[in-house]
């Protein structure tokens, strides 16, 4: 199986609550005893009994049975003025390509993918979009992740049936299911909250918690962490109409750019994180441009009985217990990591990639990078190695390179856990890379992941001279 082909996109309460507070509890082994999979579907006795069922499908939308309902009144109360302006939205909407888009990664490294209602299909067609979804996202979720599903565009002629949304969950298998660890519906109307209402006694507390409503973008990048979140124009429109006294959420360029010398100006020489790689190189004691925080948890994730950890780089470690290593960090504090989780470790070691000023791949490689799987084969090696070599910052392939050293040695353990290099490339390919302006779609993660990939599996031939009697172009 070529690169192409393994890393095409192959797609896969209820108060409101626009912020989920990330756990304080520390992530199960994927191994322990206790992992078990928490009951998220209904109870199939409730289901399979015939009474229940009866006349509880009224069109679109489950009911329930109520003698006192009178039939001749035929309206239905989920048609309201909101749903008009949802749909009005979407009227000169044209369908994108992709199914749903790759938003980028959260505040803790999980991968996070919107699904949009204005993208559904007319109902007789909405089967095979659910199963184009999960075959787009399907590469993704054996890590922990996050979906967004917006709301703004239904319509009556693509509203799912409660029967519908009920089969097609029984179709997800356990990593869907278990790995899914919030999702977020934004611009909720009460369609959602009937259909939700409806379904929730059935529902398991744990996966219940998983609902979030968000009721404008705002409070969505709060929620994922995210400054900059690129959503089609009609979403955005939407959540201006609703959130009309909201401060702009971009910005004039002129301010972003005085903003970010202020803050370099008052940057403390200890920072770590948030900061420029040659920030760290010059204020920092590091050894062959490798900061020290990077060394402490490389090191600490090579001990045996560590990098052997089942789901080491797949399981989310404590958000609390991260951010407050970075803070003591970025004081200046010598941290020991020698009683912290692996977890804890292991997103310490992804949130210090994510968070870098400029990813370690560089802005300028990004488009070169997203045009791997249009290489012919037999020009890969040589156009990798070009890149790598000649086109990366000296600091930058240092880093690159001691980082690749480290993840080859967690695919030497890939037996016990269970991390190959096409789930390394996964989780890092996007802490590795991403576009200065817009957020990475689908069809451009595909090849930068492929391209991470290919250099876990040739780091030697790429690697064979050292750096300092590697060639450097002058142009």
């Amino acid at each position: 199986m070529d690169a192409h082909s393994r890393f095409a996109p192959r797609l896969p309460g209820p108060a409101i609550n626009p912020i989920v507070d990330n756990s304080d509890e520390p992530q199960p082994s994927l191994s322990d005893l206790h992992d078990f999979e928490p009951k998220l579907e209904f109870d199939d006795t409730e289901l399979l009994a015939p009474s229940p069922l009866e006349n509880v499908m009224v069109g679109d939308f489950v009911l329930d049975e109520d003698t006192d309902l009178e039939p001749e009144e035929d309206v239905n109360p989920l048609e309201d003025d909101f749903e008009d302006q949802l749909r009005e939205q979407s009227e000169n909407f044209q369908t994108p390509r992709n199914k749903c888009d790759f938003l980028g990664t959260d505040k803790q490294g999980r991968h996070i993918f919107g699904i949009y209602a204005s993208r559904f299909p007319e109902k007789s067609q909405l089967e095979g979009f659910v199963r184009e979804i999960i075959k787009e996202i399907e590469p993704f979720v054996e890590n922990d992740y996050i979906l967004v599903y917006f709301h703004q565009g239904l319509k009556e002629d693509n509203k799912p049936s409660a029967q519908f949304l009920w089969n097609s969950y029984k179709e997800l298998d356990r990593n869907f299911r278990k790995n899914l660890k919030t999702l977020y519906v934004v611009h909720p109307t009460w369609f959602i909250r009937v259909i939700w209402n409806f379904f929730s006694p059935f529902i398991s507390d744990k996966f219940r918690k998983k609902l979030v409503y968000i009721s404008g973008l705002d409070e969505l990048r709060q929620a994922l962490g995210l400054n900059k979140l690129k959503l089609p124009d009609n979403i955005c429109d939407l959540d201006d109409k609703l959130n009309p006294s909201r401060k702009p959420s971009t910005p004039p360029p002129s301010s972003i750019l005085n903003a970010s010398r202020q803050q370099q100006h008052k940057m403390a020489t200890t920072h770590q994180f948030g900061v420029p790689l040659k920030f760290i190189v010059i204020n920092s004691p590091c050894l062959n441009s490798i900061p020290p925080i990077v060394r402490k948890c490389v090191d600490s994730l090579s001990i045996t009985g560590v990098i052997d950890t089942e789901g080491i780089f797949r399981r989310s470690g404590n958000h609390s217990e991260i951010m407050a290593l970075k803070e003591r960090v970025n004081r200046g504090e010598d941290v020991d990591l020698k009683s912290v989780n692996v977890h804890v470790i292991a997103g310490l070691l992804k949130s210090f990639l994510r968070d870098l000023a400029e990813p370690l791949l560089t802005f300028e490689l990004y488009e070169d990078v997203t045009r791997f799987l249009d290489w012919p084969k037999e020009e890969r090696s040589r156009n990798v190695t070009q890149l790598i070599r000649e086109k990366l910052p000296e600091e930058n392939y240092e880093l690159f390179k001691y980082i690749v050293e480290f993840l080859v040695r967690v695919m030497d353990c890939e037996d016990l856990n269970k991390m190959t290099s096409s789930n390394l490339a996964i989780v890092f390919g996007p802490n590795f890379l991403w576009s200065r302006n817009t957020t990475t779609s689908l069809e451009e993660i595909a090849p930068i992941n492929a391209f991470v990939d290919f250099v876990l599996q040739n780091h030697k031939d790429i690697y064979l001279i050292d750096v300092n009697q590697r060639t450097v172009s002058v142009d």
